[in-house]
């Protein structure tokens, strides 16, 4: 049955074999001179305050697609490697659901060699335990090989916005949309969960086109509700206010008349990941407005007052909401939370994946052949 299993696999192994060599090979060209940048950009010695201005350097250089000597001068080789490294890691456990959980099953039913198949000596219990074993696992290895290459690879990048860089796409923390997914160990219960929701729609829908339109709609659906509604009410977030100036928020013009901060940081809380962050007034009640007085900065600020062509001045209306006694309240998790949260939300995906698997044998061994 494991012979049975390799030979109708083969394929796919041996194109995502290939795909992992290719993406090994190509971030491997330029590893070497991005960990010389970073060793000579003077953050192994740096302390305190002055790392974030190194990193920040350090990060506009690599954006510039300086000392990448086969590529002409001002190519983003960087930026376009990170950029699709991060894409390909995220759309693998799509790929891998779609092509190779939604024809296991639907394949078999289509053609009718299931009548067959199922009428040998292997029951259809060990006929789906061994399938959904070996391939879920090579799922899960190449789903988290892909991010591990990444990982190692961009090391430098990650380690400078830790010490408080920023520039272009270099500026997700731990905590990023695109950042989170792609690193740690979630990339395995993605694929886990891809692959069993692909199985289970080939047995539902008996035939693999439409089985893969399914399992690429229901994938990409949660992917886009986990991180919004899931992920963060993983564990209790904590809570603090601050000043203006101290949370780094800007008062979103988008927003007026209505007053909408937007932090960036939390005070003394490295790395967080803020979840909320609303105005507050001295005893802590939201504020939902922004006040009367401040209305003329919002013009200044936008550049239209009185018909003025006055530039772009945020931290005008920023001061002026502060004078009024305005504080941001912020919802967050702590940076300890990452490890935590990387494990509880593989589980999940994992655990759906087992409840699918559960679901194809019930369901499975109900046919009639």
């Amino acid at each position: 049955m494991m012979w049975l299993t390799w030979r109708q696999f083969r394929a796919q192994a041996i194109a995502a074999a290939a795909a992992l060599v290719a993406f090994a090979i190509v971030l491997a060209l330029t590893e070497s001179r991005m960990a010389s940048m970073y060793n000579s950009s003077g953050l192994l010695t740096c302390h305190g305050g002055a790392c974030s201005g190194l990193a920040t350097a350090f990060l506009v250089q690599l954006s510039s697609g300086q000392g990448v000597s086969f590529l002409p001068v001002g190519a983003n080789v960087y930026v376009m490697l990170y950029f699709l490294s991060v894409l390909i890691i995220l759309v693998a456990p799509a790929i891998i659901g779609i092509f190779w959980g939604a024809p296991l099953i639907a394949r078999e039913l289509e053609a009718g060699t299931f009548r067959l198949t199922w009428n040998q000596s292997v029951t259809r219990t060990r006929w789906l335990t061994v399938k959904l074993a070996l391939i879920g696992l090579a799922a899960m290895a190449v789903a988290e090989a892909f991010s591990l290459l990444q990982a190692w690879w961009a090391a430098p990048i990650g380690k400078a916005v830790g010490l408080g860089g920023g520039a272009s796409i270099f500026s997700e923390g731990r905590f990023g949309w695109f950042v989170f997914p792609t690193h740690g160990i979630t990339p395995i219960g993605y694929a886990a969960f891809a692959f069993a929701l692909g199985v289970t729609a080939g047995l539902l829908v008996r035939r693999p086109i439409p089985a893969m339109a399914v399992t690429l709609a229901i994938f990409a659906a949660f992917q886009a509700f986990v991180p919004l509604w899931i992920r963060p009410n993983l564990f209790p977030t904590s809570q603090t206010t601050a000043t203006i100036a101290a949370s780094g928020a800007n008062v979103s013009l988008r927003a007026n008349p209505a007053l909408t901060l937007i932090a960036s940081i939390v005070p003394g809380r490295p790395g967080a990941w803020i979840i909320s962050s609303e105005g507050v007034n001295a005893a802590g009640r939201p504020v939902g407005t922004v006040p009367a007085a401040c209305e003329s900065a919002i013009s200044d600020t936008l550049g239209s007052h009185q018909g003025t062509t006055a530039g772009p001045d945020p931290a005008a209306l920023n001061n002026c909401v502060a004078r009024h006694g305005i504080r941001v309240a912020e919802s967050y998790q702590p940076a300890s939370h990452y490890w935590p949260l990387q494990l509880a939300e593989t589980g999940f995906y994992l655990a759906l994946a087992l409840a699918l698997a559960w679901y194809c044998f019930w369901r499975l061994n109900r046919r009639n052949s």
